[in-house]
């Protein structure tokens, strides 16, 4: 019988401080995949830049998420990806890509580029829009172009910061500020200061995980995300409500102690929903996103009412991650939600090559 199963390449790893993130993110990925339709094969990317066959993860997809490896060794033998990607030598099955890759030199277009010039399709945002929306600073522009309403906010460069831009700051923006990395996300790096000495050592953590970083009000307001899926015609999902129980939803709360309570759907009138599924798709289209992308909002009620905060195109896959919470409250589970991102790379990937194909 001939086996026209989908051979799908799951990258993870990679090389920013999100490494931990996508080793976790794949695992889940990995255990939920329907083995009957898809012909797997996972590659790593170690923290050193080493690509990896990851043998032992495709082995122990019998055995449960838990048994995935937990480090990709930096020793082991390095990995080309174009062979991979050549349908000749998979006998003729397709081939797509679903880069688990948070943070730079994965998220960043980076991997898409190459992917790109590999002929290939892959999972997710294109070159373009995984570029904006992984630059906060960047994204942040676009979207005030398209009058999508937002925190206010400085991006600023560390050549150009100084001893008085921190009072800058303060009047601008008043305390506390939240600082952030403009390139990385799963709040890494992020700090809410609330007096001058707390800023300044925000800005200084910042900067030593990116050289832009970006400065926001701290907002008064709820919580809530919301899933996007699709190419030309995107579809939002019921939108849901993060309640932290630390002071901010940091890396913690995201990943390891799973304490903040995650209300899917979240507590809104259907009056507000609408207006969040629709500034969700709007900011989706600004940023020329296509695949999959969660969006995030501060929610002033009796104030400004939603302000878009930041566009994830490549968001969290653990079981404790909003994006698939919000497709399953929506009637698409898990295993259906990765099939439909298999089908939009192929989708995409073939109406794009028809224009470069000549």
């Amino acid at each position: 019988m001939p086996d026209d199963r989908v051979h799908l390449i799951v990258l993870f790893g990679g090389q920013s401080a999100e490494h931990d993130v996508s080793r976790s993110t794949a695992r889940h990925v990995l255990a939920a995949i329907d083995l009957a339709k898809y012909h797997v094969q996972a590659i790593g990317i170690t923290r050193e830049g080493r690509w990896v066959q990851a043998d032992d993860a495709i082995a122990a997809l019998t055995k449960g998420a838990e048994a995935l490896p937990e480090r990709l060794s930096p020793d082991g033998p390095a990995y080309d990806l174009l062979p991979a990607v050549d349908d000749a030598t998979h006998a003729g099955r397709t081939v797509v890509v679903f880069p688990l890759l948070h943070g730079p030199l994965g998220e960043d277009g980076t991997v898409q580029g190459l992917l790109e010039l590999a002929g290939v399709p892959y999972v997710g945002a294109g070159v373009l829009s995984s570029a904006l929306a992984m630059d906060k600073a960047k994204a942040k522009e676009v979207l005030a172009f398209h009058g999508i309403p937002q925190v206010h906010s400085r991006s600023i460069h560390e050549s150009d910061f100084g001893e008085d831009t921190l009072a800058e700051l303060i009047e601008v923006l008043g305390l506390p500020a939240f600082v952030k990395p403009a390139n990385l996300g799963s709040s890494v790096g992020v700090s809410k200061a609330k007096t001058p000495d707390e800023l300044r050592a925000a800005v200084d953590l910042a900067f030593s995980y990116d050289e832009w970083i970006v400065v926001e009000e701290a907002v008064e307001g709820r919580e809530i995300e919301c899933a996007v899926l699709g190419n030309l015609q995107p579809r939002a999902s019921v939108p849901g409500e993060v309640r932290p129980k630390a002071e901010f939803y940091d890396y913690d709360e995201k990943y390891v102690n799973d304490t903040a309570d995650l209300l899917v759907p979240a507590p809104l009138t259907p009056e507000e929903v609408d207006t969040v599924q629709r500034l969700s798709i709007d900011a989706y289209k600004a940023l020329r996103c296509e695949g999959m992308a969660r969006v995030d909002f501060f929610y002033e009620e009796y104030g400004r009412g939603f302000l878009v905060n930041e566009l994830n195109t490549i968001p969290g896959f653990t079981p404790i991650s909003m994006y698939p919470k919000m497709w399953a409250a929506s009637g698409l589970p898990y295993p259906q939600l990765v099939d439909e991102l298999v089908q939009l790379a192929i989708e995409r990937h073939g109406r794009r090559r028809r224009r470069t194909d000549r």
